[in-house]
């Protein structure tokens, strides 16, 4: 499984509809499961940027895909990162020549 990290920002109606984030974050975990996406984290946050997720997928396509879906529910957009366990960095920089 790969690690991402996902930046979120509210839109227009995220804001309008708020009191209700909770209630979408609860889904969206329930949801990522069925689609084998791990969600680890979840924070709301003060800031440039409104939220973080950090979630495993098995590859890209898949994180792709899923914040895709997130994004096309219009509450939030996003940018995702995959980020690199120390191990995995150690694995890349032993290939740095």
């Amino acid at each position: 499984m790969a690690t991402y990290v996902s930046l979120l920002k509210f839109t227009e109606r995220g804001v309008k509809e708020i009191k209700d984030t909770c209630k979408r974050a609860a889904e969206l975990r329930s949801h990522a499961k069925k689609h084998g996406i791990e969600i680890k984290e979840q924070f709301w946050c003060l800031g440039r940027y409104d939220g973080i997720l950090i979630f495993d997928a098995s590859d890209d396509e898949t994180a792709t895909a899923a914040m895709l879906s997130l994004s096309s529910r219009q509450f939030v957009t996003t940018q995702t990162l995959r980020a690199f366990s120390e191990a995995e960095m150690s694995k890349i920089a032993g290939k740095v020549t």
